[in-house]
């Protein structure tokens, strides 16, 4: 008997990861926007405030823009870039994270498996149909769609009904300990944290810690 009867999984930076090239997209968002290019890609990202706002992408970037024009004594529109750079996102260029194809494997056969991701569908449905997930997985719940996202319960417990599993016997994989660890705590499901480069957990305490999805068998018994 496997000690859980569903593995729910986050995509973005669990499942998959972008294979696009972000510094073309973010060179072009200034071509597209009739803007002269300032600072670098690693310049916005640092100027970016935590994770992206699901309901406003244009926003979140354009605050990011905004802060990035301040620096190098620029005028410009940081809404318009920030819509550029939206606009040259290609959501079909993803492929799956190393140990993803086994991690799936181990928890198919362990039971019910689902994806439960922040994104909305028009966003997340892509990388989903592009790495040919949908078939794989009992179900897929994009918290995007609703007014409740992680960390809150309501998402997990969405996906719960559409398992028919309790949360006492799910684990929850995901990278962010703010949203998949809190989350999955939250709603009452064991968390298994994807690790980066061996960083502590602390303050947060998820019962296993992963440095590859490939150790996910392990978990799983």
């Amino acid at each position: 008997m496997t000690r859980f009867d569903a593995v729910l999984f986050d995509l973005d930076g669990t499942l998959c990861r972008r294979t696009q090239d972000t510094d073309a997209v973010f060179a072009a968002a200034f071509d597209r926007a009739g803007t002269a290019p300032f600072g670098e890609p690693d310049d916005l990202w640092a100027a970016l405030d935590g994770p992206p706002d699901p309901d406003d992408r244009v926003g979140y970037l354009g605050a990011g823009f905004a802060r990035l024009a301040a620096q190098h004594g620029r005028t410009a529109d940081p809404l318009a870039l920030a819509e550029a750079f939206v606009a040259g996102v290609d959501n079909t260029q993803v492929e799956l994270t190393p140990g993803a194809d086994r991690a799936l494997d181990a928890a198919a056969a362990a039971g019910a498996t689902a994806i439960l991701t922040n994104g909305p569908t028009d966003r997340q449905a892509t990388k989903v149909d592009a790495l040919g997930l949908a078939d794989r997985l009992d179900a897929v719940v994009y918290a995007g769609d609703h007014p409740r996202r992680k960390p809150h319960a309501a998402p997990f417990e969405r996906t719960l009904a559409a398992l028919d599993v309790p949360a006492a016997r799910a684990l929850y994989v995901g990278d962010s300990l703010a949203y998949d660890v809190a989350g999955a705590h939250t709603a009452g499901l064991a968390a298994a944290w994807l690790a980066d480069d061996g960083a502590d957990p602390a303050p947060y305490d998820p019962e296993f810690v992963l440095d590859s999805l490939a150790d996910l068998p392990e978990v799983l018994g």
